[in-house]
């Protein structure tokens, strides 16, 4: 009997009924939420229902840091770790560090947490995400701007941007119904929906960049691999030397483009 009252091996049997493939470490999570004043008999009954785990708990782990994230929000995914890789790798103290599309931030925020110093700005079309965005990155001094791409940036940064990271949706419509039920009925349509063919987004990201951007400045896109070649074609469109970069280890690409310098 755990100190809630709650039979321990209900909890996981609840969960693995409900198909959770790891109960056990998902009781572990709902039983320390719990211990934080949730009630547990109604937190196993969210997540047996089908509630993402980390709406369920109120946070997500991302780079080794803990996002918060609720109901409602899209929940950072572990192969856009990669993301931030490359974007660390090109990071410098004191660059103007956007994360367009940024959902609950966890991407801007994780670039921070690498890259000491760096001036965060993140952006979204959504308001009850950035409400997230706000908790996680004030630790880091960010700045939070809500509207639709580059008209939610303060004008300020135009030409003065030194890394721009996207994560932007890049799944077509058609596929939408294809998803698993925690991201299909669960997250934002708009945080998924890429258009037809999925680039629709990512196209208007790339046109606009070249105008934002620092001389010299990056776009990090992430993509899928099938997708990337025409990531790279909307890019080198818009005046950007472009490279792709691929992860087997977290099964993930993300298309870089500069500016000119």
């Amino acid at each position: 009997m755990g100190k809630d009252g709650v039979d321990d091996a209900w909890v996981v049997d609840a969960l693995r009924t409900a198909g959770c493939v790891f109960a056990e470490e998902e009781a572990g999570l709902l039983h320390a939420a719990a211990a934080e004043g949730g009630d547990l008999r109604a937190l196993v009954a969210r997540r047996a229902g089908g509630e993402p785990l980390e709406h369920v708990v109120g946070w997500a782990e991302f780079r080794g840091l803990r996002m918060a994230v609720g109901e409602g929000a899209f929940v950072p995914r572990r192969r856009t770790e990669f993301l931030v890789e490359e974007a660390a790798a090109l990071a410098r103290k004191g660059a103007v560090v956007v994360d367009l599309c940024c959902g609950v931030g966890a991407v801007g925020a994780a670039v921070a947490d690498a890259v000491p110093g760096v001036d965060l700005h993140v952006a979204d079309i959504d308001p009850l995400a950035l409400g997230y965005a706000r908790r996680n990155v004030a630790p880091y001094g960010g700045h939070v701007h809500e509207g639709d791409l580059y008209a939610a940036l303060p004008a300020e940064l135009h030409g003065r941007i030194g890394l721009l990271v996207v994560n932007a949706p890049y799944v077509p419509t058609g596929s939408i119904p294809l998803l698993p039920p925690e991201a299909r009925d669960h997250e934002p349509v708009t945080a998924l929906d890429g258009g037809p063919d999925g680039l629709s987004v990512q196209h208007r990201v790339a046109a606009e960049a070249a105008a934002w951007l620092a001389p010299g400045g990056h776009l990090l896109i992430e993509t899928s691999a099938r997708q990337s070649p025409d990531t790279a074609s909307a890019m080198t469109t818009a005046g950007l030397s472009v490279r792709a970069s691929s992860s087997e280890e977290w099964s993930a690409t993300v298309v870089i483009g500069t500016a000119p310098r």
